[in-house]
């Protein structure tokens, strides 16, 4: 016999735990994640964007091989990626090794994720792109108008150690006009690239990415680079919003060369997308 009131039961605490969740969210949206942007449309067909991700899926201290999983934080990915691909661009989607790229799952709780997230979870097509990347060594950087690097903790252990990525972002800064873009942890893949007389490329350029204040509110402080102090030593004009809790802050930055436009965290997103379209736009 079916027992009504486990079922009634059942979908009590379901029902609260969904409203327990939207509250969360709510809550946390009030305070400054994923703000709301509203930004300028655009059509850029005929114009070409690459994503770049990390390959790296294990928040791991230095010498471990276990820890919690990890990846690219999902907004940082899909929020620029359908920015792009609302403006008609076309857009592929690369990492370090190609393949399957780790999405943080953390990323992706309901409470945390954003409407790009949401899109991103019914997109076939995108998730494809997610599970079958694009191998950096297979890409030739000048055949974008875009190269836009995103974050998340594993964008620490092989962005600004990759140096087939180094290399490919100095010979694309040479040999053409693409704009290169980045959130948070994304930055760290400039930060060893060259200039043609061996200097820093960014030394002296204006950029952003997550704060060492973030970092330290949330309590991950063992990875092996961090941006902010990557970027200052690479000798960049580094800017951030701060706040009582940098998670709840945003700012895009555009260097006065319009090559580089660099938002500081996972809120940036959206705006960083949109003012290097709108450079684009502008070029046209």
């Amino acid at each position: 016999m079916i027992n009504m009131n486990k079922i009634a039961l059942n979908v009590l605490v379901i029902a609260s735990l969904i409203i327990g969740l939207s509250g969360c969210k709510l809550i946390l949206e009030s305070r400054g994640l994923n703000p709301d942007f509203e930004g300028n449309v655009y059509n850029l067909e005929g114009k070409k964007a690459l994503i770049i991700t990390t390959s790296h899926g294990v928040l791991n201290k230095p010498g471990e091989t276990d820890g919690k999983a990890t990846g690219v934080a999902a907004s940082e990915m899909t929020a620029p990626y359908y920015e792009f691909l609302d403006a008609n661009m076309e857009v592929h989607v690369a990492s370090i090794k190609g393949g399957q790229i780790p999405v943080d799952p953390v990323s992706l709780r309901r409470y945390i994720r954003c409407e790009a997230d949401e899109r991103y979870l019914k997109d076939d097509i995108f998730q494809a792109k997610v599970e079958n990347s694009i191998p950096i060594e297979d890409v030739d950087f000048t055949q974008y108008d875009v190269i836009f690097f995103a974050g998340g903790w594993g964008a620490a252990y092989d962005m600004g150690q990759s140096h087939p990525l180094s290399k490919k972002v100095s010979h694309a800064y040479y040999s053409s006009n693409v704009i290169f873009g980045s959130v948070c942890h994304g930055a760290l893949a400039f930060v060893n690239a060259k200039d043609s007389l061996g200097q820093p490329l960014i030394q002296g350029r204006t950029m952003t990415g997550v704060t060492q204040k973030q970092l330290d509110e949330v309590g991950v402080e063992f990875t092996p680079l961090h941006p902010e102090a990557e970027l200052r030593k690479a000798g960049a004009n580094y800017q951030c919003s701060t706040g009582k809790r940098d998670v709840f802050e945003t700012l895009t930055v555009v260097d006065e060369e319009k090559r580089f436009v660099t938002g500081q965290n996972q809120n940036s997103g959206h705006e960083t997308a949109q003012k290097i379209m709108e450079i684009l736009n502008d070029l046209k």
